[in-house]
């Protein structure tokens, strides 16, 4: 059956890249802010390209907080990439300003401390060994990565519990920083999917398969 995915349109973010990744794999895909449109696809994604306080307040004027939020309580599939993963932590800190991000998961996103900034580049990703969103990929695939702030300390419990705990991958530039979560229905990169290739559309196509 034919997955329905909306790119959440707002304002920031690879939108034609990310529907064109999406549609070689045969999923219905729509770019748009259309609350209704976007709570009630298989599947919602959020790019992010920019400032995470500029991306915030894009997505709080198409009601993307709450389209998020009620997804996830929904345990409706959500995908954020980039700076649409950043959003998703407690707080991002850039030049000294403090942001709320949407707080799905506790920790802060911070200058990424590196001799070379922003990170431009293909990296491998250390990623657990029962990760769902790299099934199928080999250690030594890369993917690329354009960023210059990153989630430095991963700070929630990674195992026990009944419930399955988040997935945490992880890739260093300078310092190790998280490269992608897996947590539930939410899943997010740090790196680009839609521009790394082959892995970036298995990785894709991986996501589609839970929607």
């Amino acid at each position: 059956m034919t997955k329905s995915v909306v790119v959440l349109d707002y304002g920031f973010g690879n939108v034609r890249s990310v529907e064109r990744a999406l549609a070689r794999l045969g999923a219905e895909v729509e770019i748009t802010a259309d609350y209704d449109k976007a709570m009630n696809a298989d599947g919602l994604l959020v790019p992010g390209v920019g400032a995470f306080a500029a991306c915030m307040a894009g997505l709080k004027g198409v009601r993307g907080d709450w389209i998020v939020g009620r997804r996830l309580s929904g345990g409706r599939p959500v995908m954020g990439i980039c700076v649409g993963m950043q959003i998703l932590f407690a707080r991002g800190i850039e030049h000294g300003v403090e942001t709320e991000g949407l707080d799905e998961w506790p920790g802060t996103v911070g200058p990424l401390r590196a001799p070379v900034v922003p990170h431009m580049g293909w990296n491998t990703v250390k990623a657990p060994e029962d990760s769902r969103q790299f099934a199928g990929l080999d250690a030594d695939t890369r993917y690329y990565f354009v960023h210059s702030y990153a989630v430095r300390d991963w700070e929630m419990e990674t195992s026990g519990g009944v419930i399955r705990a988040p997935r945490v991958a992880w890739t260093t530039h300078g310092e190790p920083f998280v490269a992608a979560v897996e947590n539930g229905p939410l899943w997010a990169t740090q790196f680009h999917p839609e521009k790394s290739g082959d892995a970036g559309s298995h990785l894709l196509a991986n996501w589609l398969d839970t929607l």
